[in-house]
C-alpha cells in the first residue's frame, strides 16, 4: 500500500525508532537478564530455561494480534505498549533487593514480554501497511540496523555500565540502576513515537468479539492453506536452530571462569566486546543487507548466502571454547566476525516472512504467525540450551552448534521461493 500523499510521513522517522524499541526490551529478556542473574548467583539451566520459556508471547502474539484494533488503532498499541513497558522496567528495577527477586523479576519480565508482543504485531501491522514491497525491500535494513543497535545498546552499553557500577555498588544496586535506564528509554520513545508515527489505517478490522473470533479462524486456516507453507514453516523454524543456542550460552560462556572452561571476564568487558566490537559490525551487516537484498532480490542464490553469513560465523565462539584465548582483541575480532554475519544474515528470513508468508488478505496476522513461529525456533533450543552446556561443557557445546547449522543449510536449499510480485494469497 503506498503512503497516503495526504499524510505522508518517510519511514526514516518512524522505523528506526520503532524498531530500536522492539529490539530493547526483547534482548533485555533474551540476553542481558542473563549476564544480570549469573551476577546474582541464579545457575546456568534455570538461567536458560526461564529467560526462554518467558519469550513464549512472541510465539503466540497472532492469538490476540486480530482482536486489537476492535480497541484502537495499531498505532496508538506501538506507543501505548512502549511506555507500559517502560513502567514496568521500573517495577522490575524495584524487586532486585527484594529476597525473592528472581521469581518476582521473571513475572514482571513475562508481562514485558507479553506487552512486547503486542507492540511487535501492531508496529509490523504499521510497516505492512504503509510502505510498497520494494521499500520494506529497502527499509528491512533499517529495521534489522536499529533492532541491533538495540541489541548492542542492550548487550554492550547497558551491561558494561552495569559492570562498572558493581564494583562500587554491589550487583543488586548496578541492575537496579540500569533497569530504570531501560524503563526510562522505553517512555521517552513511546512518546517520540506517538508524534511522529503514520496515522494511515485500513477500514478491516472487527467490530465485536464473535466477528473478532471468525476473523482468527479465516486468520489460520488461509495461513495453513498457502502454497508451499509446511517447506516454510521448516525454513523459518531451522533457520534460528543454531542461533537459538549459542546466542543464550555465549554471554554465560564468557563470564563463567577459565578453570570451568569459560573465558572468565568481567561483566564490563562482556560490555565493551558487545558495545565497541560487536556495535559496529551489527550495525554495518545489518544495512548491508538490506541494500544486497534490495539489489539482490530474494533468490535461491540470494538466501544460501544470507544463510551463510547467518550460520558460519559460529566457527568463532567454537574457537573460543576450544582454545580459551586470554587476548581481549582476539576475543573481540570473534565477536565482530559473528555479529556482522547474524546483522546480515538476519535479514534474509525477516524479508522472507514478508515477502513469501505475509501477502493476502490477512498481511498483519500472518506476518505476525510467520515471525511467532520463527520466535519458537529460536525459543525452543534455547530453553535446553542451559542442560546441554552442562551436560557437554562449553567447548563440546559449541562444537554441537556448528553441528546444529546443518539443517538450516537443508531447508534453505529446499524451501520454494516466490517473488513479491506473484504472491496472491
Amino acid at each position: 500500500m503506498p503512503i497516503n500523499p495526504t499524510n505522508k510521513r518517510n519511514p526514516i522517522y518512524w522505523v528506526p525508532s520503532t524498531w530500536f524499541a522492539m529490539g530493547l526490551p526483547f534482548v533485555a529478556l533474551a540476553a542481558a537478564s542473563s549476564i544480570m542473574y549469573k551476577n546474582m548467583g541464579i545457575s546456568d539451566s534455570q538461567i536458560a530455561f526461564w529467560t526462554s520459556l518467558i519469550m513464549l508471547p512472541w510465539t503466540i502474539k497472532p492469538l490476540w494480534g486480530p482482536f486489537l484494533e476492535m480497541f484502537k488503532t495499531k498505532k496508538f498499541f506501538v506507543y501505548s505498549t512502549q511506555i507500559f513497558t517502560g513502567c514496568v522496567f521500573g517495577l522490575i528495577a524495584l524487586t532486585l533487593h527484594l529476597n525473592h527477586f528472581f521469581a518476582f523479576s521473571i513475572a514482571l519480565f513475562a508481562i514485558i514480554a507479553f506487552s512486547g508482543a503486542t507492540h511487535d504485531t501492531a508496529a509490523d501491522g504499521v510497516y505492512l501497511n504503509e510502505l510498497s514491497p520494494k521499500m520494506q525491500a529497502t527499509y528491512v535494513g533499517w529495521q534489522g540496523a536499529f533492532y541491533n543497535i538495540a541489541k548492542i545498546f542492550s548487550g554492550g552499553i547497558l551491561v558494561y555500565l552495569a559492570g562498572e557500577l558493581e564494583k562500587k555498588q554491589g550487583v543488586a544496586t548496578a541492575w537496579m540502576v540500569v533497569m530504570f535506564l531501560y524503563g526510562v528509554m522505553m517512555v521517552v520513545l513511546g512518546l517520540y513515537n506517538r508524534a511522529v508515527l503514520p496515522d494511515n489505517e485500513n477500514n478491516t478490522q472487527p467490530q465485536n468479539l464473535k466477528e473478532g473470533l471468525a476473523i482468527l479462524k479465516d486468520v489460520i486456516i488461509t495461513f495453513f492453506q498457502k502454497k508451499n507453507i509446511w517447506y516454510s514453516l521448516c525454513f523459518i523454524v531451522f533457520y534460528r536452530f543454531a542461533e537459538g543456542q549459542a546466542i543464550k550460552i555465549t554471554p554465560l560462556f564468557f563470564k563463567a571462569a577459565r578453570s570451568e572452561g569459560g573465558l572468565g571476564l568481567t561483566t564490563s568487558q562482556i560490555g565493551l566486546l558487545y558495545g565497541v566490537f560487536g556495535s559496529l559490525a551489527f550495525v554495518i551487516g545489518s544495512i548491508a543487507a538490506g541494500y544486497f537484498i534490495s539489489n539482490k532480490g530474494l533468490t535461491r542464490k540470494s538466501l544460501l548466502i544470507l544463510c551463510s553469513f547467518f550460520n558460519i560465523p559460529f566457527l568463532a565462539y567454537a574457537y573460543l571454547a576450544i582454545y580459551i584465548p586470554d587476548n581481549l582483541m582476539v576475543i573481540g575480532i570473534a565477536v565482530a566476525v559473528e555479529y556482522f554475519g547474524y546483522g546480515f544474515g538476519f535479514i534474509g528470513l525477516i524479508l522472507f516472512i514478508m515477502q513469501n508468508m505475509a501477502p493476502g488478505k490477512y498481511k498483519m496476522a500472518h506476518y505476525a504467525f510467520g515471525s511467532g513461529l520463527m520466535n519458537l525456533g529460536f525459543m525452543v533450543p534455547s530453553m535446553i540450551s542451559g542442560f546441554v552446556s552442562d551436560y557437554l561443557g562449553y567447548r563440546d557445546f559449541f562444537i554441537w552448534v556448528l553441528i546444529s547449522t546443518i539443517p538450516a543449510f537443508i531447508i534453505t536449499w529446499l524451501v520454494p521461493i516466490k517473488a513479491p510480485e506473484l504472491e496472491g494469497t
